[in-house]
């Protein structure tokens, strides 16, 4: 392995390090109640050289969807459709119990999401993931009005269903359950999408 790819996996593992440090912190404690030297602490570094990686203390937090930011743009170009794409995607995703679908009952990641969603500062910081996904999906579209609009009316979609299913979870119903219900919602969603949205071009 090159000396190029050896530092960027030890700068991989590194941002994996420090999220996973302050997530545990912030399930532990409260995300308010913890700061950022408490992080950095805890991970043995200073807190100048965790700015580095995170710049705030939610992208920490958020590291966990930084690898799905462009992910709809990707899969928009696997075909046959950009939707039908999008749908079959999203329906792997609850086949697997992604926790990005909201389809999952592990505690620690139910942990997480409620933390995340129930925290204003992280709330409005996943927004700005949204808006950046939504973005780039526009641009997989082509870019024009009539792509924002349809990238809009996606992401929004998928943003729906990933909360109705993490909250039923949280609800106390199993992932198994509502899986059933999940697929039938993402069908009817995805099926909407496919009727309503103009013809898109993929670039």
């Amino acid at each position: 392995m090159s000396d190029t790819g050896l530092r960027q996996r030890k700068k991989q593992r590194m941002y994996q390090t420090l999220s996973d440090t302050a997530v545990s912190l912030f399930l532990e404690k409260g995300f308010d109640a913890v700061s950022v030297a408490e992080v950095a602490a805890a991970a043995e570094i200073s807190k100048p050289t965790l700015f580095r990686y995170f710049p705030t203390k939610e992208d920490l937090v958020l590291y966990r969807f930084a690898d799905h930011e462009g992910e709809a743009a990707r899969v928009v170009r696997e075909g046959p459709s950009p939707v039908e794409a999008l749908r079959r995607h999203f329906l792997d995703g609850l086949e697997r119990f992604d926790p990005i679908t909201g389809l999952n009952d592990d505690p620690h990641v139910l942990a997480y999401q409620s933390m995340l969603y129930g925290t204003p500062a992280l709330a409005a910081r996943l927004y700005g993931y949204l808006e950046r996904s939504e973005a780039a999906l526009a641009e997989a579209l082509g870019g024009g009005l009539d792509a924002r609009l349809a990238a809009g009316q996606i992401v929004a979609v998928q943003r729906v269903l990933a909360l109705e299913n993490w909250r039923r979870i949280a609800a106390g119903e199993r992932a198994a359950e509502v899986r059933g219900d999940a697929v039938a919602a993402a069908e009817r969603a995805f099926g909407l999408l496919e009727t309503g949205l103009p013809r898109l071009t993929v670039r």
